[in-house]
């Protein structure tokens, strides 16, 4: 079929951190993916977690790294859309509530009393920013963001977080707790400045998302081949970019917890 052979397959991934970072990493996984499917594969930067679910619904890509609400949202957009793998570490991920030293607030096992603080999320977007943090403040402080903080940020994404808050912009803060991990191997987070004050319940979290015509578009079994490539990404250097220690299988009912928590926020209906 020589038309599957000169079709681009092209995917996207959540703008979660730096986009030089990304950029990086998800160009070597285009050339891991072109070497295993054999067709041309290009990644496509976008600029927003909701550009992600656009460039998905318009076709503009055919696959792409969610996190896990926006790949319900993406799912809910194209009919048949399948989420595939994810992360072995995604089927227990968590966030963090981090604090400014200035706050004075001490870590714990239970939540802690941040009402009053200045508080920010990551991407509005996000599940470990935005989703699952909101869930616990409401559910833990009996009220809303909005009522609950004396001012509400969205900083766009899980690094741009930590840097706020490590600045005192803002007092508390959510982030994903992999780029926190992450940043404090690099050197990037003075623990004078800024901790981790609490950790969430664990949900499940980013996965690869694949559209449902992408057979007809390059060839019988496709989706199984994308998958398979996937689920045999061993190179230490890829994994440890997403970071990740293996990708598993993936379906989309392991993501209704996520679903089921955005309608009960209202993020979806």
């Amino acid at each position: 079929m020589a038309f599957a052979q000169a079709a681009t397959f092209t995917f996207t991934a959540i703008p979660d951190a730096d986009e030089s970072q990304l950029r990086t990493r998800f160009e070597k996984v285009a050339e891991y993916l072109e070497q295993q499917l054999g067709v041309d594969v290009e990644y496509v930067p976008v600029k927003s977690y909701s550009a992600a679910v656009t460039a998905f619904r318009n076709n503009q890509v055919q696959l792409a790294w969610f996190g896990g609400l926006s790949g319900v949202q993406a799912r809910k957009l194209v009919e048949g859309s399948q989420a595939i793998a994810q992360g072995y570490e995604d089927q227990f991920f968590k966030s963090y509530i981090i604090a400014h030293h200035s706050a004075d607030i001490d870590a714990s096992k239970e939540f802690p009393d941040i009402s009053g603080t200045s508080f920010t999320f990551g991407s509005k977007g996000s599940t470990s920013g935005r989703l699952m943090p909101q869930y616990f403040i409401e559910k833990h402080l009996e009220t809303t963001p909005k009522k609950a903080f004396k001012r509400v940020g969205f900083s766009g994404d899980h690094s741009r977080t930590i840097a706020q808050v490590q600045a005192g912009a803002y007092q508390v803060g959510a982030v994903n707790y992999k780029v926190w991990e992450r940043e404090l191997e690099e050197g990037k987070i003075d623990l004078n400045k800024v901790k981790v004050i609490w950790e969430t319940p664990t949900y499940p979290d980013y996965q690869w998302t694949i559209r449902a015509d992408v057979d007809a578009k390059y060839g019988e079994a496709f989706t199984g081949k994308v998958k398979a490539a996937l689920l045999d990404m061993k190179n230490p250097d890829l994994l440890k970019s997403f970071p990740r220690s293996s990708f598993v299988e993936a379906t989309n009912a392991d993501y209704q917890p996520v679903e089921d928590v955005a309608k009960q926020i209202g993020l979806i209906d």
